[in-house]
């Protein structure tokens, strides 16, 4: 679980009643579990990945950015909820863990969906042309970035588009005035942006790690 705030029954209900994952992210899991040891706590869990889908289907998105990749679940997520014509653009700096990734998404069939473009997405995100409208964004890279990426792509972000960004309980320790960690002060600082950004409105939900769901005016 990546909710240790949550209590551990609690968890596992949630999860049973959940849509399950299908035997390609099923796979994926695995293999990142096995190619990633400790690191494979970068994937976002089921639930969040089955959120991902819903969400992209009821905002009818057709043009998602994806920042921060990994072996590629969430990306399979997001796609899968696109409407007809949709396309993902995901940003990652690891060819390592992104090769893994595509051949899960040839696997899903979704390949034709998705564009991979390999580099530090700061850079990528300001050649953006200006005309490049998104209607939804999923921040899950670097944390020290987050704002970089959160201010980047607020430009492009239609009027009504969607950022969600993982990660924004970290732990639940951002709740926790004695930790000083400098993460955890990182995502403090973030989420207090987002809340006084008067260009949006904004829910943390309890999935996974955190999820903010923020919506552009």
């Amino acid at each position: 679980m990546k909710a240790p705030y949550l209590d551990p029954a609690v968890g596992r209900y949630l999860y049973a009643h959940t849509t399950q994952p299908d035997d390609v992210l099923e796979n994926l899991i695995l293999e990142t579990r096995e190619a990633a040891g400790d690191q494979a706590v970068m994937q976002i869990t089921p639930d969040e990945g089955r959120f991902l889908t819903m969400i992209t289907q009821l905002s009818y998105a057709r043009n998602v950015i994806e920042i921060g990749t990994f072996t590629g679940y969430s990306a399979i997520c997001l796609a899968r909820g696109l409407g007809p014509g949709g396309r993902l653009t995901c940003f990652d700096v690891s060819e390592e863990w992104t090769s893994i990734a595509q051949r899960h998404w040839e696997k899903a069939g979704l390949s034709d969906r998705i564009e991979l473009r390999i580099g530090p997405a700061a850079e990528s995100l300001r050649d953006l042309p200006v005309q490049h409208n998104v209607d939804l964004v999923f921040i899950d890279a670097d944390k020290p970035n987050y704002q970089t990426y959160y201010d980047l792509v607020m430009p492009h972000l239609s009027p009504g588009g969607l950022i969600l960004v993982d990660n924004t309980l970290w732990g639940g320790r951002v709740a926790d005035p004695l930790d000083g960690e400098e993460t955890t002060r990182i995502m403090r600082e973030f989420n207090d942006m987002v809340f006084h950004d008067d260009r949006v409105t904004s829910v943390m939900l309890p999935i996974a790690d955190g999820l903010t769901l923020i919506r552009k005016h």
